[in-house]
């Protein structure tokens, strides 16, 4: 008997992906290439060196103290960037697996699609908008990010993946691991921002409709389970696509999130408040270019450098910052 290793090479991967993912699935000896051409790596596939480099990459890192919904909250169970990236992770990877389609691909869009997310989540990402000339998403920083900042020299699958990840574009991604990364990002981010907030005592499970209780189950991990569920039963043409019933259901999930929790009565001051402290922090930097490092002077206008530097501080270097400058 033979018990010695048989390595499986990129070669052996890529004929592994041809035989078993789906017709629909982007194999990786077939993408679309880099910017600039590099030698294929001897074991891992494209789309792998994607998500190892992104794994890798300071942006990543600094994710995990960067605010999901509560900021610089005092818990130590709160989700944070970090951990919403990798359950988003979680879900896209089983979504793909289960669908044929390809989960390092999936993989590599997932754990990038919030990098180029700013400080204080979205009241941050409302300040910065304003302050663009050209408006601001963060999307297009997170590719902004891995492509330019930290030259990670990505496959297009994976950087168009990340930049069409929200539901605000029209135009789909390109692939349907792409699509898997859209739905993904609400799945997460909707069943665990009701557990903080149920953890913050800003809800009560009972606040939660019944007819999303009825459909979805009680919060957590069940209500997971029945979105992918969703998507399993809607996608046999090939397209990842969700269930119309439980996609109403969502979308109510999502309404009343928005209206008891992202944008509840009684916040209006903090998110003013954090939208000041990065507006400042803009305007100073915009005057002090020569405080930017190195990897932000980019070749656009002094305001957009700033901005690309401020949108990559995590909650509490931003708060330390501008406690320095004022």
């Amino acid at each position: 008997m033979n018990d010695s290793f048989i390595l499986r090479d990129r070669e052996w991967r890529e004929v592994n992906e041809r035989v078993t993912l789906s017709s629909h699935a982007a194999l990786s000896e077939k993408s679309l290439g880099r910017s600039l051409n590099e030698e294929p790596d001897m074991f891992r596939t494209a789309f792998e060196r994607d998500r190892d480099r992104i794994i890798h990459s300071k942006a990543f890192r600094r994710l995990k103290h960067k605010t999901q919904v509560f900021i610089n909250p005092d818990g130590d169970h709160f989700i944070t960037r970090m951990t919403h990236t990798l359950q988003v992770t979680q879900v896209g990877r089983s979504i793909a697996k289960t669908m044929g389609l390809n989960p390092d691909l999936t993989e590599a869009i997932c754990m990038g699609h919030d990098v180029g997310h700013s400080p204080f989540g979205h009241t941050g990402e409302d300040a910065l908008d304003k302050l663009h000339p050209n408006g601001w998403s963060h999307s297009e920083n997170s590719v902004k990010v891995l492509d330019k900042i930290e030259n990670l020299n990505l496959s297009y699958e994976t950087l168009d993946g990340i930049h069409k990840h929200p539901w605000k574009y029209e135009e789909e991604p390109i692939t349907q691991e792409g699509m898997i990364c859209r739905f993904a990002d609400r799945i997460a981010y909707l069943t665990h921002d009701v557990e903080d907030a149920i953890r913050a005592g800003v809800l009560k499970e009972n606040d939660i409709p019944n007819s999303i209780v009825n459909e979805l189950g009680p919060p957590g991990k069940t209500w997971i389970n029945s979105l992918i569920s969703g998507i399993f039963k809607a996608s046999s043409s090939g397209e990842v696509q969700m269930d119309s019933a439980v996609s109403a259901h969502m979308q109510e999930l999502r309404d009343f999130m928005f209206e008891n929790v992202y944008l509840r009565k009684g916040t209006e001051t903090k998110r003013v408040e954090y939208q000041e402290i990065v507006v400042s922090l803009v305007e100073h930097f915009t005057k002090k270019t020569n405080e930017l490092p190195e990897a932000y002077i980019q070749a656009q206008s002094d305001l957009e450098n700033a901005i690309d530097y401020v949108a990559g501080m995590t909650d509490r270097f931003a708060l330390s910052s501008y406690e320095q400058i004022i």
